[in-house]
């Protein structure tokens, strides 16, 4: 009978060692939704986009990278989904859907140039 006994206290402080998953989940689901509110605010950029702003020396500081999310965020608060946004006389045409810079173009090459597909602008 003490086998039982012994067999029981066992089982109850297995039972007490468990670390809680569920703390944990909480945790880790947090920290995921602050980092996916994280990266919906950056703008990222295209392939394209990248392409350009070596071709063309466009200089996307961080400055210019704050300018680019707070101009998202103003966009998407108006509903526009493709927008031109104008910082220091340069060009980028934004995408609000997936937040993504399309192309970039500099001053030099701003004289002259048609935009289309775009339902707004947003000046900086």
């Amino acid at each position: 009978m003490t086998d039982i006994n012994f067999i029981k206290k066992i089982s109850s402080l297995n039972n007490n060692i468990q670390p809680s998953y569920n703390e944990n989940k909480n945790e880790s689901s947090s920290f995921k939704d602050l980092l996916n509110e994280k990266l919906e605010k950056e703008v990222s950029f295209s392939k394209h986009a990248n392409e350009r702003i070596q071709q063309r020396n466009i200089d996307v500081s961080e400055e210019v990278t704050e300018k680019l999310n707070e101009a998202s965020v103003q966009a998407k608060d108006k509903g526009l989904k493709n927008v031109l946004v104008m910082i220091d006389n340069q060009a980028f045409i934004l995408s609000t859907m997936n937040n993504k810079v399309i192309t970039a173009v500099n001053s030099e090459e701003l004289k002259e140039n048609i935009f289309t597909n775009i339902d707004g602008a947003v000046i900086k």
